[in-house]
């Protein structure tokens, strides 16, 4: 009996789950700190008082562009990884799932920017509160 030529023939490995599940769980998270900055978004004034951005605020506002650049990181090394083993990233389900997630990425980095910016701004009310007016324009 012959064997087969193709029983001996080797087949590229299919795409490593973990770093594929770490994409889609960095998008995640990424996504996830950006629902929770515009949830705290309202902890700059209180009874018209202005106590600048609360700790939770400067996390999840650094929190955003960090996990979107990981993701991104990881799924370049993962892609580089499928390439060396001949395949393509989204050959199979978990690479075609981390390259669909990781289309977002981009746009949480971007949105991730703003927010740090927004964080380090100055008082938007001028330094008097919520009238906006300066201490040098109110008579007497």
């Amino acid at each position: 009996m012959h064997a087969s030529r193709n029983a001996f023939v080797s087949r590229p490995s299919p795409t490593p789950r973990r770093p594929a599940v770490a994409v889609m769980l960095l998008v995640a998270a990424s996504a996830a700190a950006l629902a929770t900055h515009l949830a705290v978004a309202d902890d700059t004034f209180q009874d018209c008082r202005y106590l600048g951005p609360s700790t939770r605020m400067y996390l999840t506002a650094f929190a955003v562009p960090l996990c979107a650049v990981a993701a991104l990181l990881v799924c370049l090394a993962l892609n580089r990884s499928s390439r060396a083993r001949g395949r393509r990233l989204a050959a199979d389900l978990p690479g075609s799932l981390a390259a669909a997630t990781v289309t977002l990425a981009p746009v949480l980095m971007l949105i991730g920017c703003v927010l740090v910016h927004w964080v380090f701004a100055p008082d938007p009310s001028g330094g008097a509160d919520c009238s906006g007016l300066g201490p040098h324009t109110l008579p007497g």
